[in-house]
C-alpha cells in the first residue's frame, strides 16, 4: 500500500482508475491488479477531496472495502447500502462520477452523501446515522416477495452500531431468515483486537463452502445422536468466540465472520467471494483504521474527519509604512466574529464553573457541538452517550427528576429522532432540561439531511417548552442562560458558523424571555418582526424601506405585546425566519393575530415547502429569497399587488 504524507496539488497518474467507467470495468480486472487501482484511488480522492474540501478519513479508510465490494457483488443489480455516507467518496469515484467530484458539495453539483436519484448504484439517500441495516433488510425481504435473486449488502461502522435502531434491524433480520449481508466496519472501537493472520485465516475458514457443506452435513448426523448437536453448537460457538466476539451476533441469528483486516484486499475478496452465495444473515466484520494511507489522518481521525478546501497561500503585500493618526478619541476595537457553537462551549463552562448541578450531554458530537473543554475540565458530570439521540433525550429527563440540571447538546436534525421523547420524557413531565439546538437553518454543503429546516415549527407546538433564537452571539450566551435558569423544558436554537461580530459579555445573566427588541422605528407603513439569524438582512430591508425592524427573539412565546402593537401601528407586518414557513414561527404570529381578531397583512417569509439542496449557506438563502434583496422583492411585490389592502 502506497502512503502518503501530503494532498497532492496536481491531479495525480491515475492509468488504471482511469479505465473503470462503472464496477462491470472493475470487476473484469484481475486480483493482483487490484492493490494498483486501490493506490490510484486513495490518490485521486486526496486530490479530489483537496480541491473541493469535504468528508474525508472515513473515504480513505475503506477503499479496499469499496473495491472488494464492487468486485464481489453485482452492483447495480445486487444492492450495497452504505450508512451515514461520508465513507462514500470511494464509491462515487467507482461508480462513473470521477469527472465530476470537482463538483461535490457545490451547489448543483455532486451531493455530499449517496443520493437516489444521482447514481443507481445509490440504492439508500443517507446522510444521518443507523439506517442501513434496517434499509437493506427490506430490499432484501422485497427481493424475496418478488422471486428475485440478489444479494443486498449495508455498510455500517462501530459508531452507527452504537444506536437502537441498527440493534432493531439486526435482531429482525435473524428473525425473518432474510439473505442479507452486513459488513461491519470497525475502525475506532476496540470490540475486538484479534487482527491478524490467525484471525484472518480462521475467518476465512469460517466463511469457506468447505466449512460450511461439513456444517450443515454435521448437523444432519448429529441431531439423530441425543444431545449431540447441542454439544457440537455449544464447541463451535466456543471455539469462535476465541478468536472473534461471535456470540452476540451469533445469537441475533448471524453466521459471523471475523474480525480480518479490512486493508487486506486478498483476505477481503476471497471472503467476500465465500459470503456472496450464502443463504441467511451473514455478519462480516473487518477491522479498518480511518484516514488510511495518509500519515496525518491516521495521525488525527478526528481532526482529519472533513477538511476544507486547499487553497495556495497567496503572496503577501509589500510592507509599507505608514505614519499613524493623531488619536482623535479611543475606540473599541470590533469584536471577531465566533461560531456560534464555540459561544455555547464557553457557555457550558462557565455556567458550569457556576453551578455544580450541570451534567452536559450529546449524542456524539463532542467536536461539533464543542465540548471539547468541557469534557476536559469536568469529565465527571460529560457524557457522551454515542449515537443515540432517544436515549440522550431520557437520560436528560431522568437526571432532571434527580434536581440535577442537563444540558442537551444536540444538532436540529439529529433531534429529530428524539421528538417523542422530548415530548413525553421531558415536556409532559415538565422537566427542567435545557436544549442547545446546533445547526438551526440552512448548514450548507451537506445539503436536506442537515439542514435544520423543520425545529421551529416541530418545537413550537409541543406546551410546556419555550422556544428561543438568538439574533447574535451576545444574545446567544444570555439566552443559554435564560434557558438554564427557567425552571421547566426550554431551547435555544442557533446556527451553523459564525454570528456578525457582536462583542459577547462574560457575564451569565439571562435574557428576558417572551420579551421582543425594537431595533428600527421605521416612519413607514411596514413592521419586520425578524427571528434569529434573519435579523441581518432585515437590518438592511429595514433602512432601505424605513421600515420598523423588531427582533423578535422568543418564538415560543411570543412578546404579544409587541406583535399587536406592531400590527396596530402598521399596514403590513413581514416575519422572517429561517425555517419553514409551514407551521413556523410567522405561524406563530398569525395565530396570535386571529386569537385577538386584529385585521392587518401579514406576509410570512422562511424556506419553501422543499427540501432544499446542498450549497453554500449564502448561496441558498439567495436562491430562497431570504437575503437582503430577495426580502425586499417579496415586499414589494406584495405592496404592488395588493395596494389597497396594504
Amino acid at each position: 500500500m502506497k502512503l502518503f504524507d501530503e494532498i497532492p496539488v496536481e491531479r495525480p497518474a491515475t492509468p488504471l482508475l482511469d479505465t473503470i467507467d462503472t464496477p462491470a470495468d472493475l470487476r473484469e480486472l484481475r486480483h493482483s491488479q487490484l492493490s494498483q487501482l486501490a493506490d490510484e484511488l486513495r490518490a485521486f480522492l486526496l486530490y479530489s477531496v483537496g480541491c473541493t474540501g469535504g468528508h474525508f478519513g472515513a473515504g480513505l479508510g475503506v477503499v479496499e472495502l469499496t473495491i472488494a465490494l464492487h468486485h464481489c457483488l453485482e452492483t447495480p443489480h445486487d444492492r450495497l447500502v452504505w450508512d451515514v455516507g461520508h465513507q462514500a467518496y470511494p464509491h462515487k469515484i467507482l461508480t462513473g462520477r470521477r469527472e465530476r467530484m470537482a463538483t461535490i458539495r457545490q451547489l448543483h453539483g455532486l451531493a455530499a452523501f449517496p443520493k437516489r436519484d444521482e447514481s443507481d448504484y445509490d440504492t439508500f439517500g443517507v446522510g444521518h446515522s443507523s439506517t442501513s441495516i434496517s434499509a437493506a433488510l427490506g430490499m432484501a425481504l422485497a427481493a424475496r416477495t418478488k422471486g428475485e435473486q440478489r444479494r443486498v449488502c449495508a455498510v455500517i461502522g462501530d459508531g452507527a452500531l452504537s444506536a437502537g435502531m441498527a440493534f432493531e434491524a439486526l435482531a429482525h433480520a435473524g428473525h425473518v431468515d432474510a439473505n442479507l449481508l452486513v459488513v461491519l466496519n470497525d475502525n475506532e472501537m476496540s470490540i475486538s483486537e484479534n487482527v491478524g493472520g490467525m484471525a484472518s485465516y480462521l475467518a476465512q475458514i469460517f466463511a469457506s463452502k468447505t466449512y460450511l457443506n461439513v456444517r450443515e452435513g454435521g448437523k444432519k448426523v448429529l441431531s439423530r445422536l441425543p444431545g449431540a448437536l447441542e454439544l457440537a453448537r455449544r464447541t463451535e460457538e466456543h471455539m469462535k468466540g476465541m478468536v472473534s466476539p461471535a456470540t452476540l451476533f451469533e445469537e441475533m441469528g448471524f453466521n459471523y465472520i471475523g474480525p480480518i483486516d479490512g486493508h487486506d484486499l486478498t483476505t477481503l475478496v476471497n471472503t467476500l467471494g465465500n459470503l456472496r452465495d450464502l443463504d441467511g444473515p451473514q455478519f462480516l466484520h473487518i477491522k479498518t483504521r480511518k484516514g488510511k494511507g495518509f500519515r496525518p489522518a491516521e495521525a488525527d481521525p478526528i481532526g482529519y474527519h472533513a477538511i476544507t478546501k486547499l487553497e495556495r497561500e497567496p503572496a503577501p503585500p509589500p510592507r509599507v509604512e505608514t505614519q499613524a493618526p493623531e488619536s482623535q478619541g479611543a475606540e473599541l476595537p470590533a469584536a471577531k466574529p465566533r461560531k456560534y457553537c464555540n459561544v455555547f462551549g464557553d457557555w457550558l463552562c462557565d455556567m458550569a464553573a457556576a453551578d455544580e448541578r450541570l451534567i452536559g450531554i450529546t449524542p456524539a458530537m463532542r467536536e461539533g457541538s464543542d465540548l471539547v473543554r468541557f469534557s476536559q475540565e469536568y469529565p465527571g458530570r460529560y457524557y457522551d452517550v454515542a449515537i443515540a439521540e432517544q436515549h440522550a433525550v431520557t437520560l436528560a429527563a431522568g437526571m432532571a427528576c434527580e434536581a440535577m440540571k442537563p444540558v442537551v447538546a444536540i444538532y436540529s436534525t439529529f433531534l429529530q429522532r428524539g421528538y417523542d421523547q422530548l415530548i413525553h420524557d421531558v415536556a409532559v413531565q415538565k422537566l427542567d432540561v435545557t436544549f442547545a439546538i446546533d445547526r438551526a437553518g440552512l448548514v450548507g454543503e451537506d445539503g436536506p439531511t442537515h439542514h435544520g429546516a423543520l425545529d421551529l415549527s416541530y418545537l413550537r407546538c409541543v406546551p410546556e417548552l419555550v422556544v428561543m433564537a438568538p439574533a447574535d452571539e451576545a444574545e446567544c450566551r444570555a439566552m443559554l442562560s435564560a434557558a438554564y435558569h427557567h425552571p421547566g423544558p426550554a431551547a435555544v436554537r442557533y446556527p451553523r458558523g459564525k454570528g456578525p461580530g457582536t462583542p459577547i459579555p462574560e457575564h451569565l445573566e439571562p435574557l428576558p424571555i417572551g420579551r421582543a427588541e425594537l431595533r428600527r422605528e421605521g416612519a413607514g407603513d411596514i413592521a419586520l418582526l425578524a427571528f434569529g439569524s434573519l435579523n441581518g438582512p432585515a437590518g438592511e430591508v429595514a433602512e432601505r424601506l424605513d421600515a420598523t425592524h423588531l427582533n423578535m427573539r422568543t418564538v415560543k412565546p411570543l412578546d404579544r405585546e409587541a406583535v399587536l402593537a406592531a400590527a396596530r401601528g402598521h399596514r403590513l407586518l413581514v416575519t422572517l425566519e429561517e425555517n419553514a414557513v409551514a407551521g413556523g414561527a410567522g405561524s406563530g404570529v398569525n395565530e396570535l393575530l386571529a386569537e385577538a381578531d386584529e385585521r392587518v397583512a401579514v406576509l410570512n417569509l422562511g424556506l419553501p415547502d422543499a427540501f432544499i439542496e446542498h450549497g453554500k449557506p449564502a448561496e441558498l438563502l439567495a436562491d430562497c429569497g431570504l437575503d437582503a434583496d430577495g426580502i425586499e422583492a417579496a415586499i414589494r411585490r406584495r405592496l404592488a399587488a395588493r395596494p389597497s389592502d396594504d
